[in-house]
């Protein structure tokens, strides 16, 4: 299917304060059985790249340098089978997704010396089943071999007016199959009027984040699009080898890490801070959209994340207070409160200790909150 995948694993969400936070953002949250939204992002990759000795299909996380820990506890989790096909790139500097991208479509061609199909990954959404999700990117990986910047269109529910929308012609595209449109335009997050026409046009879809495309015509659309963009990474040289974690090194097995790419920080540092949306997808003249078929999730809130997860924490104990979800570091003891989300953080994982008290319903204004504390100069609490 595709030769990599890039999984986007920066950030620092906030949506889910204060369990996510900048030292362990949401993607790192354990969220079924154990497994985080990062872990299940790693499971989707392994999926879609071929895995064959002759194409050594890779799934390339990029990730901000002070989340690495997280990012290699997830991958140890894998069979070394898996971890083979791990690669780590740590950000030397957070400068949004176009940065990003273009680094991580730079390595894959230069590290292999070739055209490379390339799937990328957000690494905080639901998604699945994953054999729908697999179909889908099938059509996607055909797309983009045929020169075309492919994203997928989730089909609205609601007139959400927190995600991005992708309006799509009305004639699909050939020579691909049905489901494929041309893309129209990319709209910003509505206001609720907007979102309710949306909604009833039929045509708009939410934008779900992930891309997918050849890396030489990736780096061609930087060139024409944002050339001040590829410019410094283009002064890199061929990436070294990576270091081999946890096996022999250079032996075989184990998670790679790319420690040490002479330039990058540099590359970081002169590139403007701007998303791979803006920079690119926004102005590119060859772009469709493949109907998701899977279901999609983006967990925006603690009132999503209260509806999905199936956490059970059994120090919470309760008095005629079922309709209360908590999600705590410590023991909670709740008498005669309905309908509240609790969230608390005692500082044992090193971060300052914080708690979120709300009613269900207005979880969307933790986002307030967050803007409270960074007027308040209290930026060490996210």
């Amino acid at each position: 299917m595709f030769d990599d995948c890039i999984i986007m694993a920066g950030g620092s969400g906030t949506r889910l304060w204060p369990a996510s936070n900048s030292r362990k953002p949401k993607q790192f949250l354990d969220f079924s059985d154990g497994r985080s939204f990062f872990c299940l992002a790693l499971e989707r990759a392994l999926a879609v790249i071929d895995r064959s000795e002759e194409t050594g299909g890779r799934v390339i996380v990029i990730a901000g340098k002070d989340h690495l820990p997280h990012v290699i506890a997830a991958c140890e989790d894998f069979p070394q089978k898996d971890q083979e096909h791990f690669l780590v790139i740590g950000e030397p500097l957070a400068k949004n997704t176009a940065p990003a991208l273009a680094a991580g479509a730079l390595y894959a061609s230069l590290s292999s010396g070739k055209d490379r199909s390339i799937l990328v990954l957000t690494s905080d959404h639901l998604i699945g089943p994953l054999e729908q999700f697999r179909r889908d990117a099938a059509v996607a990986a055909e797309c983009a071999r045929q020169g075309q910047l492919v994203v997928f269109g989730i089909k609205p529910s609601s007139p959400e007016t927190g995600y991005g929308y992708i309006e799509r012609l009305e004639q699909c595209q050939a020579p691909f199959r049905e489901g494929v449109y041309p893309v129209a335009s990319f709209r910003e997050k509505p206001d609720k009027k907007t979102a309710e026409e949306f909604l009833q046009a039929g045509r708009f879809f939410w934008n779900s984040g992930m891309f997918a495309f050849s890396s030489a015509f990736i780096i061609g659309e930087f060139h024409h699009h944002a050339p001040e963009l590829i410019g410094p990474f283009e002064k890199l040289n061929n990436p070294p080898p990576p270091y081999r974690f946890g096996g022999p090194e250079g032996g075989p097995g184990g998670l790679q890490i790319l420690e040490d790419w002479p330039g990058l920080a540099e590359a970081y540092a002169a590139s403007p801070a701007i998303s791979f949306d803006y920079a690119i997808a926004e102005k590119c003249a060859h772009r469709i959209m493949v109907t998701a078929n899977f279901n999609w999730t983006d967990v925006g809130n603690w009132d999503e994340y209260a509806r999905l997860t199936d956490k059970k924490d059994a120090d919470v104990f309760r008095l005629e207070s079922e309709s209360t979800f908590v999600d705590s570091d410590i023991p909670v003891a709740l008498a005669g409160v309905e309908d509240l989300i609790v969230v608390i953080r005692s500082g044992k994982d090193g971060a300052p200790p914080a708690a979120l008290i709300t009613k269900k319903g207005e979880t969307q204004r933790v986002k307030d909150i967050v803007e409270q504390i960074k007027k308040a100069g209290r930026t060490e609490l996210l």
